[in-house]
């Protein structure tokens, strides 16, 4: 998901909280960001966190990446939402197979 770079941080606290970013069973708090620049231009009937309706913006944003298992990714889903500052969030979830298993 991207979050202004200024959140990022409360947003990854949040989602650890919760659960995600667990690696096995002998590590958690993993994650992973990159930074770079948002853009968007909020339309009629939004309430932007940041910019104005009509203009187009452009934020510092990370881009933040965790592992998140079955049991807690609803939590975790929850969790952003609370704790993102934007009202329409980008985010994208990859189911990964074990190929030990296979």
């Amino acid at each position: 998901m991207h979050v202004p770079e200024a959140h990022a941080e409360k947003l990854r606290q949040a989602l650890w909280a919760v659960g995600a970013g667990r690696c096995g069973d002998k590590y958690d708090c993993c994650a992973f960001s990159t930074k770079g620049t948002g853009y968007f231009r909020p339309l009629k009937g939004a309430n932007p966190a940041i910019g104005q309706v009509g203009v187009v913006e452009q934020v510092a944003e990370e881009s933040v990446e965790f592992s998140v298992t079955a049991d807690v990714v609803h939590g975790v889903i929850q969790a952003m939402k609370d704790a993102h500052p934007y009202e329409e969030i980008y985010y994208e979830l990859f189911e990964l197979v074990d190929v030990n298993r296979l």
